[in-house]
């Protein structure tokens, strides 16, 4: 499938000063930068980011800070942190965005097609009946509708809730 032209991406990327010997997951939760970095919520073993190749609106990133490449390595309280997470980003991307469905998942190593995978990662894809239309059927490209600062100013604050 081709990828439409996004020009707002480029600006993320720069910010992260990315290398191929550093992990863009470590470097987002180095910089400390949330806003630019789209890190929903951080917690004490993982963070919430938004993909910036989202395959939807509001497609997010559940992280664990430990930087690892096989999900048998993490902790038992890593990964229930995780699976938290995964719950409340159901329930914020339904209150925001009223999601009909989710799909919920990993790549774990490059062979089943982790784009990143050095560093362990969940991806929480909100899905609605009739997402599809002739875009990705006549020209193989996906159409995203909401630039990722908006999906982030909509999603943030909805997310806060779960931790007050």
């Amino acid at each position: 499938m081709k990828q439409m032209w996004s020009p707002w991406r480029s600006s993320y990327v720069e910010t992260l000063k990315h290398t191929d010997k550093k992990c863009v997951f470590c470097e987002i939760d180095k910089l400390n930068q949330d806003e630019k970095t789209f890190v929903i919520s951080r917690q004490e073993f993982n963070y919430v980011v938004l993909n910036i190749f989202p395959y939807n609106n509001g497609h997010l990133l559940v992280v664990p800070y430990e930087h690892v490449d096989d999900t048998t390595i993490l902790s038992e309280d890593v990964l229930n942190e995780a699976m938290r997470l995964i719950q409340y980003s159901i329930k914020a991307l339904r209150n925001v965005f009223s999601a009909d469905g989710f799909n919920i998942g990993m790549n774990l190593g490059s062979a089943a097609g982790a784009g990143i995978a050095e560093h362990v990662h969940f991806h929480i894809v909100p899905r609605w009946k009739g997402d599809t239309n002739f875009m990705p059927v006549l020209s193989g490209n996906k159409v995203i509708s909401q630039d990722l600062k908006t999906t982030f100013d909509k999603i943030k604050p909805e997310f806060e809730k779960f931790f007050e």
